[in-house]
């Protein structure tokens, strides 16, 4: 449903602007915020300016950014716990390259839905994907209501496919101000130095971001290292590829150089922790890139090496595995944590520090609320630490996108999810059907 203008009173406002969490009001004008305050005063003038808002009581609640999730692969919903506990290149090869041979587009449109009804349903309004036939998935996105990054994926052996997607992507999307395309090639050991500058040139002619997994694992290290006596992030500066409009998701193998290098080229690096630990790529060195000044967001991946898309288990897991893996119960404290989740992701999704991710006057209307009258949010001595320690994707009861409410009281208006599990069952029956 939409509104010309919002206003959510009585909250615990959490801004992620620096500022403390306070009880105040949120206002929302058209798609963006107009009011964050707890002056009363304040809030009498915004409802004489806006004599037609609709105003929700958030006793009880609270208010801060939508999450932003800033790499995932939200089609492959229908893969989900398809194959476990198996080897990377056993599960790639074996598993989840054969399944997608089967696939069409249709099934990839029906993934995506699924996956953005499970995002947003867990408080997420913004994420970075990175698939095939995002072109299509355009469609999903826009109907859904939620804000995207599309990135069209490749190999060596789809690279003018995929460039064709993009471009169709570009033109389908435009005039949607919450979509953007961007291009995508997987990585260095399956993208041929050739492919990786072109999917450069073309996102540096169309003005999109450039994505790619980097440094997941010691099998891709050893590869590069092999073939061109580099680190994968030294040889993709090399190339010139690295900048701020770069997304490089794990960056898990990275040494103190390599750190400078993603810190001084501006690059937004994506942690996904519980995949790295299900796939046992290793553990990510956040701590170390933050203080080097590296740009870490937080992500899910997707849901065959996760299994879900529930940014809450992410926040904890990413704040507990970096104190053991440190030995240092005070690195990634919980505010950190929950600014990755939130303001640190607005530059992948291409908008300034400052215009998304945060609750401040002029940004995105992006926003959720939660539901803190839980046994496992009481009693609350430290609201950011309960909601990064404790939280869960079901306390999320209200979720607004560009101004609009997506989900409220934990439903998406218009659409009906037994239908949609049947279709997925369906759709999954075939293609493991055509695999035997």
């Amino acid at each position: 449903m939409s509104a010309t203008a919002l206003l959510f009173r009585n909250a615990l406002v959490i801004p992620m602007t620096g500022t403390k969490p306070f009880r105040g009001a949120v206002g929302i004008a058209g798609n963006r915020i107009a009011l964050v305050t707890a002056d009363e005063t304040a809030v009498a003038r915004f409802r004489r300016d806006h004599p037609a808002c609709r105003t929700i009581d958030c006793t009880g609640r609270a208010v801060l950014p939508g999450l932003i999730d800033t790499h995932c692969h939200a089609a492959m919903t229908l893969q989900r716990s398809n194959a476990d506990d198996i080897a990377l290149m056993a599960w790639l090869h074996d598993h989840i390259w054969p399944f997608e041979a089967q696939q069409t587009p249709d099934d990839v449109v029906l993934g995506m839905t699924l996956g953005i009804v499970e995002l947003l349903l867990g408080g997420v309004t913004s994420f970075v994907d990175m698939y095939f036939h995002e072109n299509r998935c355009v469609e999903a996105v826009e109907q859904l209501g939620i804000r995207a990054v599309l990135g069209c994926s490749y190999f060596d052996s789809n690279v003018d496919e995929a460039f064709a997607e993009a471009a169709d992507a570009v033109e389908r999307a435009r005039g949607c101000g919450r979509i953007r395309v961007a291009v995508a090639p997987h990585a260095p050991y399956t993208v041929s130095r050739d492919n990786l500058l072109r999917g450069r040139r073309l996102a540096d002619r169309l003005a999109l971001p450039y994505m790619i997994h980097l440094a997941e694992t010691q099998d891709e290290v050893r590869y590069v290292r092999e073939r061109f006596d580099r680190t994968p992030v030294a040889y993709l500066d090399e190339l010139g590829v690295l900048d701020d409009r770069t997304i490089a998701a794990h960056c898990v193998w990275v040494g103190e150089e390599d750190r400078r290098v993603l810190a001084q080229r501006g690059v937004t690096v994506s942690h996904n922790p519980q995949s790295n630990m299900k796939i046992a790529s290793g553990t990510a060195p956040v701590a170390d890139m933050l203080r080097q000044g590296v740009r870490v967001t937080l992500a899910t991946d997707g849901p065959c090496s996760n299994n879900d898309l529930d940014m809450w288990e992410e926040m904890r897991s990413a704040a507990f595995l970096q104190k053991v893996a440190t030995a240092d119960p005070l690195v990634l404290p919980a505010a950190e944590v929950l600014r990755m989740a939130t303001a640190a992701g607005a530059r992948a999704m291409g908008c300034d520090e400052g215009e998304l991710g945060v609750l401040r006057e002029g940004a995105l209307a992006d926003l959720i609320v939660v539901d803190l009258r839980k046994p496992h949010l009481q009693p609350m001595h430290d609201a950011v630490s309960n909601l990064v320690y404790c939280g869960k994707a079901s306390d999320v009861e209200t979720v607004v996108v560009d101004g609009r409410i997506v989900v409220e009281n934990r439903r998406i208006a218009g659409l009906d999810l037994e239908a949609l599990y049947r279709e997925v069952a369906a759709a999954v029956g075939r293609i493991r059907r055509a695999m035997r």
